[in-house]
């Protein structure tokens, strides 16, 4: 007896009254209703279910107190007007380490005038080499003690020239110029002209990286050769004897370091047609180191950047002076930002599915009662008007 009377204490705390089945109506209106309150409970549920797997990132600043790292620069650069034979790729910055003429991580790949690859292979072949292998199967048939010509160029310290690349280099301490490599044995034996005009009406791709040191600096794309005398950094553009340069050129990626998830390199994609020949591009990139830390406690440091552009015509006629090229001035900012991944709350989750079906099934209630109702007045107002 005392347990009938227990259970029947504990039914009174029932709030949710049955109604027996026989005292329900069911309409083609409550239909609609419930159909449309589970689509929506279903698409919400969804959206909070992506919402939870998604990682919660927190950002921080503070001073950037890491020393002694390098700086990785990520490049896919393409030249649509500008062989790879004419390209120069060079670093430098405020430490005074320079990277002339740079090939030991970046590649060329040549393109016809429409963008399609001449050669699927990857070079780093220098301005004036027909190929490397062609070079060397020359060279194996000279005599390794040869002293050649420097063509009036020879110095007390260089009276031999065995290379085409010498000779230029001989011309360039004596300061001449260097227009005309015909009849200079050694660059016809390693077919410098043939080069030059084969790869004339060509584009160029370069893509690769560059390791330096992380502080301000600039790498730059500009034609002919580099290098430093007195101190100066020079290109030599006498071999082109004053051939003029379009410089347009497409950014498929420039990034300082790794991506990270949600990463935006704002010069990626960008496509710059050059209205003008000698055309100087120069790009003042600001970088903010990076550090992002994933769920799993692996730290990726890397680097976010802002970029701002500024061009000009560089010529006698324009009163500028400068290099034709694309340059990129970086420098670092002295604060770090810090992203740290964190899995979102099952208790918020839940509480969020919970507030979504509750929520929904309440709305919907009122929504069919209103719909119930209201169409039980109208019928009975119509049932009037029939009778009278």
């Amino acid at each position: 007896m005392e347990t009938k009377d227990l259970l029947g204490r504990l039914r009174q705390f029932d709030a949710y009254p049955k109604t027996l089945e026989d005292f329900r109506v069911k309409t083609y209106g409550g239909a609609v209703v419930t159909i449309v309150s589970g689509i929506l409970m279903l698409i919400l549920f969804l959206s909070e279910l992506n919402y939870y797997l998604s990682k919660e990132v927190q950002p921080e600043l503070f001073v950037d107190t890491s020393r002694g790292q390098k700086l990785k620069i990520n490049i896919d650069i393409i030249f649509p007007r500008m062989p790879c034979g004419y390209l120069s790729i060079d670093a430098m910055d405020v430490s005074g380490e320079q990277q002339i003429d740079v090939d030991h991580n970046l590649f060329k790949k040549r393109l016809d005038l429409d963008g399609n690859p001449i050669d699927d292979r990857l070079h780093k072949e220098g301005l004036g080499d027909k190929s490397k292998q062609f070079v060397e199967a020359v060279k194996k048939d000279l005599d390794p003690d040869r002293c050649e010509s420097c063509y009036g160029a020879e110095t007390v310290d260089k009276k031999c020239c065995n290379t085409c690349e010498e000779v230029r280099e001989a011309y360039r301490k004596k300061g001449w110029a260097f227009n005309n490599p015909d009849g200079i044995e050694q660059c016809d034996r390693e077919g410098w002209s043939d080069k030059m005009m084969s790869q004339k009406n060509e584009g160029c791709q370069v893509m690769g990286y560059l390791q330096v040191n992380k502080v301000a600096g600039n790498f730059h794309f500009a034609p002919g050769k580099s290098f430093q005398q007195h101190h100066v950094h020079v290109h030599d553009l006498q071999a082109f004897a004053g051939q003029k340069f379009n410089i347009t050129h497409k950014i498929n990626h420039l990034s300082f370091g790794k991506d990270y998830p949600g990463i935006v390199n704002p010069l990626d994609g960008l496509n710059v047609k050059a209205t003008e020949v000698q055309m100087m591009y120069q790009y003042f990139v600001k970088v903010v180191p990076t550090t992002y830390v994933k769920t799993t406690g692996q730290t990726l440091y890397t680097n976010q950047f802002s970029v701002t552009k500024h061009s000009k015509v560089v010529s006698h006629s324009s009163g500028e002076s400068g290099l034709p090229g694309v340059f990129f001035m970086y420098e670092l900012s002295p604060m770090m930002v810090k992203y740290t991944e964190k899995q979102r709350s099952f208790m918020h989750f839940l509480t969020g599915v919970c507030a979504i079906v509750g929520g929904i099934f309440t709305v919907a209630g009122l929504v069919d009662s209103m719909v119930y109702h209201s169409a039980r007045a109208i019928q009975q107002k119509i049932d009037l008007g029939k009778a009278s």
